[in-house]
């Protein structure tokens, strides 16, 4: 596939302007020349090949195998679709690491009731919450999101151009709307002035929640929330320029993201479905 996009543009671009597009080293195109890699590609790796394009190489080989099996009926070993992306530079993206940062002065503390036991046997018994700045566009934007680790499905979010405490008590309330107004669901968050104001915790109260924080500092408390803002960016952000996109553009890539999520992004922890999938097995 790589000696055929060569091939293809080099009458346009240098070999070396290609395959820095590609992500190929120089070193191992010229060895592929030298050894005569076929220029044929079976089934197999077409398939491949088309199910990292359609996740856009969001997923390494172990998904990428359910994938193969799931839709198009192929059983391949673990290593042999693995050895084929290699082949092919199908490389999943890497996440980069995020440090946390303390959103300022605490006025109610809850105790972390979590206390990093993110399983539970049924849905709206646990919620995780978080926000994260989406900085793509030509205005900062706040993404506040809440997480049912049942199934790990984002319940709802909100997209503001602020990170008060209406952001976070307007994703509260369109959770609650969404889910049908369970009660006693345990809310967990960190500590961010948002989430310990009056204002937020008397909505906890009055609609009988049960509030819980992570310990201040400790962003491995919230992980999977943490886990889930840092996919959002790698794989959907991860080759935008910052400041580069308009408004509605970054919020018309969150919504796509957030819909790929829930519907087909398949999950290890939930059997490699989708959340929306295993979510369906407890109604």
């Amino acid at each position: 596939m790589v000696l055929q996009l060569v091939g293809k543009f080099r009458g346009k671009y240098t070999v070396k302007a290609v395959l820095a597009a590609l992500g190929v080293p120089r070193s191992t195109y010229y060895r592929w020349l030298a050894e005569g890699i076929a220029e044929t590609v079976t089934a197999e790796e077409e398939a491949i090949i088309q199910l990292c394009r359609q996740t856009k190489y969001r997923n390494g080989h172990r998904k990428i195998r359910h994938l193969l099996k799931n839709r198009h009926g192929i059983k391949l070993n673990r290593n042999t679709v693995q050895r084929i992306m290699q082949k092919h530079n199908l490389q999943c993206r890497v996440k980069p690491k995020r440090k946390w940062k303390s959103q300022g002065e605490s006025v109610i503390i809850a105790p972390n009731l979590l206390v990093r036991n993110f399983t539970v046997d049924a849905p709206n018994k646990k919620w995780v919450t978080d926000i994260t700045y989406i900085q793509y566009g030509h205005t900062i934007l706040y993404l506040s999101t809440i997480m049912d680790l049942y199934n790990n499905e984002i319940v709802a979010y909100k997209l503001y151009d602020h990170q008060q405490t209406p952001l976070v008590a307007d994703t509260l309330r369109e959770a609650l709307r969404v889910r049908g107004n369970p009660k006693g669901v345990i809310v967990h968050s960190d500590q961010g002035s948002v989430y310990t104001s009056y204002a937020y915790q008397e909505l906890i109260r009055k609609e009988h929640l049960v509030s819980s924080m992570s310990r201040r500092g400790n962003c491995w408390d919230n992980a999977v929330i943490e886990s889930f803002h840092s996919s959002l960016k790698s794989e959907e952000f991860q080759y935008i320029k910052f400041n580069s996109m308009t408004v509605q553009e970054v919020t018309d890539k969150v919504e796509m993201y957030l819909n790929y999520y829930n519907e087909e992004r398949i999950q290890e922890k939930l059997g490699y479905r989708t959340p929306k999938e295993f979510g369906a097995l407890a109604a």
